[in-house]
C-alpha cells in the first residue's frame, strides 16, 4: 500500500530563472525546451527604444520581453522544472526581484560578443546566495571561447558550473537545466546537517 501512495504523489515543482543581458536568447531557450507553448510577453520594439537599447549584436531584433517569459519541463514523475525568463533590459530589472523569489536557482545566459553585460545578472545572484550557472550561448558570429576563459573573465567562482548552450537547441538546454539542478542540489544543505 505505500507503493501506490507514492505513485500517486504530484511532482514537486522547481522554479528556476532564465536571466542575462538583452538579446542573448532567453525567450529562445525558453520556448526550446518548454513542452507547453511557452507564454512571452514580447512586444515589439519601436522608435521609442531608440537609444535606450543597445542593439549592438543584435540589430535584426524585432521584438523584446517585456515582463517574462514562461516554460515548463518533466524531469521526472518526481521533478517538474517552471521556467521564467526575465527581461534583459535595464528599466526591466525591478520585476527580477519577484521573478526571483523561492526560485532554486537560475541560469545566467551568456553572450560573448558583449561579455560585459553578464556581470549584472551574475551580481544579482551572487548577492541574493542564489545558486547559478554560466550558459554560453553559442552565436554563428561570435568567437568560441572556452569555459574557463569566460569563468576567469567574469570571475566566476570554482564552484559555479559553466556549459556551453546554444539556446535554439533541445538538448544542449536541457543539460544547462539539468547542471542548475544538480548544482543547487549540491548546494542545498542535507536534512542530517539542518536537524
Amino acid at each position: 500500500m505505500g507503493d501506490t501512495a507514492g505513485a500517486n504523489a504530484a511532482p514537486i515543482p522547481v522554479k528556476l530563472v532564465v536571466a542575462g543581458g538583452f538579446g542573448v536568447g532567453k525567450t529562445t531557450l525558453v520556448g526550446a525546451v518548454s513542452e507547453i507553448p511557452p507564454l512571452t510577453t514580447e512586444e515589439e520594439m519601436t522608435v521609442a527604444s531608440e537609444g535606450v537599447d543597445d542593439l549592438t549584436g543584435v540589430d535584426r531584433k524585432e521584438t523584446t520581453t517585456v515582463a517574462l517569459d514562461f516554460g515548463r519541463i518533466t524531469i521526472s514523475d518526481e521533478i517538474v522544472l517552471y521556467l521564467f525568463g526575465a527581461p534583459g533590459q535595464n528599466r526591466f530589472w525591478p520585476l527580477w526581484n519577484d521573478l526571483a523569489l523561492g526560485a532554486v536557482g537560475a541560469v545566467v545566459l551568456v553572450d560573448t560578443r558583449k561579455l560585459e553585460e553578464a556581470f549584472a545578472s551574475v551580481d544579482f545572484f551572487e548577492r541574493r546566495g542564489i545558486p547559478f550557472v554560466v550558459a554560453v550561448n553559442i552565436f554563428d558570429d561570435a568567437y568560441h571561447y572556452e569555459p574557463e576563459e569566460v569563468r576567469e573573465a567574469l570571475v566566476i567562482p570554482a564552484a559555479v558550473p559553466i556549459v556551453i548552450c546554444d539556446a535554439r537547441d533541445r538538448e544542449l538546454t536541457k543539460n544547462a537545466l539539468i547542471t542548475l539542478v544538480r548544482h543547487a542540489i549540491d548546494r542545498t544543505p542535507s536534512a542530517a546537517e539542518a536537524g
